[in-house]
């Protein structure tokens, strides 16, 4: 009987060194099973991880490339700072010193890149805070607005850049902020000088056509309500007020020759209130970058130069455009639209 219960005893608790046995296996294998899932999120957090931190490297590493061109371009365009014991150059009017380049292009590399930089000065373009409504009638007439049609919008953008008042052909009350609540605008007009070009899609009654073909003949930086016409784009020459067939011959011969701009000067003389040949301190630079692994990037960026305290300041900046590049071929006398 003894052996029959030793038995039956030792049975029992090998019965139960199984169990506890299984039950520890089993718990190693959660254990492993989330070790194993744990592991996974790691390495999915890592290539992430990579993949971020490589793009990051890839944006941090255009910056610093489109900030060079800019260094340069700043450099090409500004007078030599004399040297804290030298007397300070003379001023950019002067008939001795040449005035800066308004226009040019160059290239270089660094690291593993090619980089083309294009420069424009952005007086070639129409100010829409410092124009004559004659002159933006004259730019919407060019696009292919009727010369109503083209009062209508630059009388809008007059209103948009003034300060709300009455209209003279309306009743008091019926002002330029009054039309805006008429039509069911949650806003009012600026009442002051536009921050950006695209700030021209809020100003009621110009169409949204209309305005993308007008984009790249304006800006909001030169601040000069003169025109660089040794720069400018046909649209813009032919829009300026008061010139003739005649001027625009004598202009595309003086580009197409790169004569001397004081040879313009019986066109300036016509032209003094709305033409210059100086460009001034404000540029568009437009930055195209090629890597050697054939990625490509492409900025453009308007810079403030002149100044004392830096080379440059940032006025705009865009990454990623798909604009054409700057031509460097003279530009052809376009035909004048029958007024």
């Amino acid at each position: 009987m003894r052996s029959l219960h030793e038995a039956t005893r030792q049975t029992s608790e090998a019965t139960r060194q199984t169990s506890s046995d299984g039950f520890i296996l089993v718990a190693v294998l959660w254990i492993i099973a989330a070790l194993a899932i744990l592991a996974s999120i790691f390495s999915v957090y890592l290539a992430n991880t990579a993949v971020f931190l490589a793009l990051n490297d890839n944006t941090i590493q255009s910056e610093a490339l489109v900030s060079a061109a800019l260094e340069l371009t700043a450099y090409q365009v500004s007078a030599p700072k004399p040297a804290a014991n030298l007397p300070a150059p003379p001023p950019r009017g002067d008939a001795n010193v040449p005035p800066p380049p308004t226009r040019g292009d160059f290239s270089f590399r660094l690291g593993r890149a090619n980089v083309a930089v294009s420069f424009i000065s952005e007086a070639a373009r129409i100010d829409l805070n410092a124009a004559s409504n004659e002159l933006l009638v004259n730019l919407f007439m060019r696009l292919g607005a009727q010369r109503q049609e083209a009062q209508l919008y630059a009388e809008r953008i007059e209103g948009w850049t003034t300060k709300p008042r009455p209209r003279s052909n309306f009743a008091t009350q019926d002002d330029e902020e009054a039309l805006y609540r008429a039509s069911g605008r949650s806003y009012s007009p600026r009442g002051g000088p536009f921050a950006h070009i695209d700030e021209l899609s809020l100003v009621m009654d110009l169409p949204p056509a209309i305005i993308e073909r007008a984009k790249p003949f304006l800006t909001v930086y030169s601040g000069k309500p003169q025109i660089d016409i040794l720069d400018a784009a046909p649209e813009v020459l032919a829009s300026t007020p008061g010139i003739t067939p005649n001027m625009l011959s004598a202009l595309a011969e003086a580009r197409r020759t790169a004569a001397d701009p004081q040879s313009l000067q019986g066109v300036l003389g016509v032209l003094s209130s709305v033409a210059t040949i100086e460009g001034g301190d404000t540029y568009r630079v437009q930055v195209r970058i090629r890597y050697d692994n054939g990625r490509q990037e492409a900025s453009e960026v308007v810079i403030l130069t002149g100044l004392q305290d830096r080379p440059y300041r940032v006025l705009y900046w865009r990454d990623s455009f798909d604009a054409p590049s700057i031509p460097t071929q003279p530009i052809q006398q376009p035909p004048l639209r029958p007024r």
